[in-house]
C-alpha cells in the first residue's frame, strides 16, 4: 500500500514545509520517518494492512516560524483494510486548530 500526506498551513494559505512527520505501526513500532517538502508533501511510504498512526510534529512548525501553538504534535490514526489501495491522509493545520480526511 502506497501512503502520501500533504500538509497546508491555514493561517498562511501555504503548503506547510518542514513539518516532521512519524508513520508508527499500531504497537508504535516506527516505520518510516521524514519531513514535508517545499509543497508540504510526503509520498512514497509503504505500509501494510491495519491500524496505523502519523504524528506530525506541529508545535516544532510553528515554534520555528515564532508562533504560538496549541498542539504540541498531532496523530491521526487510520486504518488500512485494502493493502493494495492507496492512501491519502491530508491535514488543515492552524496555530490553535486542525483538520483531517481520507483524501485520494
Amino acid at each position: 500500500m502506497s501512503l502520501s500526506t500533504h500538509v497546508l498551513d491555514a493561517a498562511v494559505g501555504r503548503p506547510a514545509e518542514g513539518v516532521a512527520v512519524r508513520l508508527l505501526a499500531d504497537d508504535g513500532t516506527l516505520l518510516a520517518e521524514g519531513s514535508t517538502d517545499a509543497d508540504g508533501r510526503i509520498t512514497g511510504w509503504r505500509t501494510g494492512p491495519g491500524v496505523h498512526r502519523l504524528v506530525f510534529g506541529t508545535g516544532a512548525y510553528f515554534a520555528a516560524r515564532g508562533t504560538d501553538s496549541f498542539h504540541p504534535e498531532v496523530c491521526v490514526a487510520f486504518r488500512v483494510d485494502d493493502p493494495d489501495e492507496h492512501h491519502h491522509v491530508p491535514l488543515l493545520l492552524s496555530p490553535f486548530a486542525y483538520s483531517t480526511y481520507r483524501g485520494s
